[in-house]
């Protein structure tokens, strides 16, 4: 009773997946959700490499300053 998702729910989560969709439209949906993860994945790392990038800009120091 105390998992949230005992094997017995997981059949019957996939048993009504099937008969929703159709066991030939399941490959289709796999692959688009796999295409949407790969494509978030991308650009939370491009993400990631624009803030670090503009964090070691800010912290260089500017040549046109002078020092007075």
């Amino acid at each position: 009773m105390g998992d949230l998702l005992a094997p017995s729910h997981l059949i019957w989560i996939l048993l009504i997946i099937v008969l929703l969709f159709g066991s030939k439209k399941i490959p289709e949906l796999a692959k688009g959700l796999g295409l949407g993860i790969k494509e978030f994945k991308k650009a939370t790392k491009d993400a990631e490499k624009e803030i670090t990038n503009s964090d070691t800009r800010d912290k260089k120091p500017d040549p046109e300053k002078k020092d007075s």
